[in-house]
């Protein structure tokens, strides 16, 4: 754990999504230092499934030793922002850091991510960061340590890194452009810089998209925290740089990282865009004796010829009225390799039905993989999310359909698949 130097006390940080994760640890750990902390971001009531408020993040702020001003902000609407910038100044007289944490994902195809997504992932990761940079500038430049910080990765030009999402990587990547473009433009009067997690970190988002098991794989916020306190202290001179949280910190003489993992000694999830290929992150865990999430174990005995039908005998078992009326979706599974074919799943009418060949109705989700990887899948060993976040799973369809299946293979596990 990187200890607090006292080098932001009374330091202004105009955070966006402040109220939990990333953006909540950063000023949690500014607010050490007796930092004054703005925490911009959407939500102002208790939110069904996600944790936290503005106000509960801002007694969280003053609890630690820090100043708050809670605003709510969505940083798509210039004059929210716009109103959040102008309290900043007037209760604190001035503002001297900037992070952009606040983002929007959806990790789907060009077919199927609608318009709307798309917009809101633009809106927020990209046009957002640049609004709120743009706001917030006038204000660093009378700073004397003026600082930006974008959580945006490395700009990998490795078309794995889109193909499978490419509206998120594109909405993803221009907050990393404006690292690109503002460090240049501000040299020697802000510095602008990017930090990026080396593994998966808990968060709501990671949750989402792994299920609950993935968070034994995470680490903690708090190591982007500790990585962005130690480039929040650097001066206004160190600039231009697309930073990982890991070699920050080692930088500054950590040598134990062990604290960070939400369980210590489990295998750790890499994040995106780090390396050349998701196929590669797994071959990178494997080296050091983990096991990737997204790429299971083979197994040493290969899938008997009837694994495919054995699978659905299991599915027929378990599907019911409750589960098609939780699920309402109709699944067509195209399938290569040893045991290639097509097969439905419908989720939709009646008490439900499972079988070989196309679906009675158009599907409303196609899924193709392997036929092994469709086994590991229903067996619980393999996650859609993570499959699909690797290159084994190709979707075509409501995505959402994706992630309720993962209940019914939970049933299924249960049955000894």
């Amino acid at each position: 754990m990187l200890q607090n130097t006292g080098k932001l006390a009374g330091c202004t940080l105009f955070i966006t999504g402040a109220s939990r994760g990333i953006g909540k640890a950063i000023a949690l750990k500014a607010a050490r230092d007796g930092a004054n902390i703005v925490i911009a971001a959407k939500t102002a009531e208790p939110h069904p499934k996600l944790p936290g408020t503005i106000y509960t993040a801002a007694q969280e702020v003053e609890a630690a030793g820090g100043k708050a001003l809670a605003c709510v902000v969505d940083i798509r609407d210039e004059q929210q922002i716009g109103d959040a910038v102008q309290k900043a100044v007037d209760k604190f007289g001035g503002i001297d850091i900037l992070v952009n944490n606040a983002s929007a994902i959806s990790l789907t195809g060009t077919l199927e991510t609608p318009m709307k997504k798309v917009d809101l992932m633009l809106g927020i990761n990209l046009r957002g960061t640049y609004l709120t940079s743009k706001l917030v500038i006038p204000h660093l430049l009378k700073s004397h340590s003026p600082h930006i910080l974008n959580l945006a990765p490395p700009l990998n030009l490795n078309p794995v890194w889109f193909k499978n999402h490419t509206a998120y990587t594109m909405a993803k990547y221009g907050m990393s452009m404006c690292v690109l473009g503002m460090a240049e433009e501000f040299r020697g009067q802000i510095a602008v810089n990017a930090l990026w997690p080396r593994t998966a970190i808990q968060t709501a988002a990671m949750e989402m998209l792994g299920g609950d098991g993935v968070s034994k794989q995470c680490r903690t916020a708090d190591i982007m925290a500790d990585a962005a306190y130690a480039i929040l202290s650097r001066p206004k001179d160190y600039t231009g740089h697309f930073l990982v949280d890991e070699d920050v910190l080692k930088e500054q003489g950590v040598k134990d990282f062990d604290h960070y993992a939400v369980q210590p000694g489990h295998p750790l999830l890499p994040d995106f865009f780090l390396d050349d290929a998701p196929e590669a992150l797994a071959e990178q865990m494997e080296q050091h004796g983990a096991t990737p999430a997204f790429k299971p174990p083979s197994s040493a005995t290969p899938p008997s010829s009837g694994q495919i039908e054995k699978t659905f005998d299991v599915i027929r078992a378990v599907i019911n009225e409750d589960v098609v009326k939780s699920t309402q979706g109709i699944y067509q599974f195209d399938l290569s390799g040893e045991h290639g074919g097509v097969w439905f799943l419908d989720l939709k009418s009646g008490s439900g039905s499972a079988g070989q060949g196309q679906p009675p109705v158009k599907a409303d989700v196609v899924m193709t993989m392997d036929s092994s990887d469709f086994s590991k899948m229903f067996a619980g060993k393999l996650k859609p999310t993570m499959a699909f976040m690797s290159g084994k799973l190709r979707i075509k369809g409501d995505m959402t359909l994706a992630i309720k299946l993962e209940k019914l293979m939970g049933r299924m596990s249960k049955a000894k698949l």
